[in-house]
């Protein structure tokens, strides 16, 4: 990640086709104050050699697109979508965990002092 960092910075500074020692400059900087890694430097490069970084970056998004992000969001559908009168008591029971949540966070008014107080 540091290496793609170091080229993206070299291409955002206007430097469109940035060289090994340029990224090396750029890690070695106080900008990211890394180690360069000449193996991971020259793959770099060799995969990105005549191309486009726009381009690059666009079929990168392309191919994040089709990934599954989420998870949490099927498991509410399947609840509420099992009809009946059952849907009904997992609100409630939700609704309870979040009332004793808040409870425990208003117990800290109990103490006597809080964080945010001046």
């Amino acid at each position: 990640m540091k290496v793609i960092a170091a080229y993206l910075l070299a291409v955002l500074g206007g430097n469109t086709c940035p060289t090994a020692d340029d990224l090396k400059d750029i890690l070695g900087s106080g900008v990211l104050g890394a180690e360069a890694d000449d193996d991971r430097i020259e793959l770099l490069l060799s995969e990105v050699k005549g191309k486009d970084i726009t381009e690059i970056i666009g079929s990168g998004r392309e191919k994040l697109a089709s990934v599954p992000a989420g998870g949490g969001g099927g498991v509410a559908v399947a609840a509420t979508a099992g009809g009946g009168g059952g849907g009904a008591a997992p609100a409630a029971a939700e609704a309870k965990k979040e009332e004793k949540v808040e409870e425990k966070e208003e117990s800290d008014e109990e103490m006597g002092f809080s964080l945010f107080d001046d």
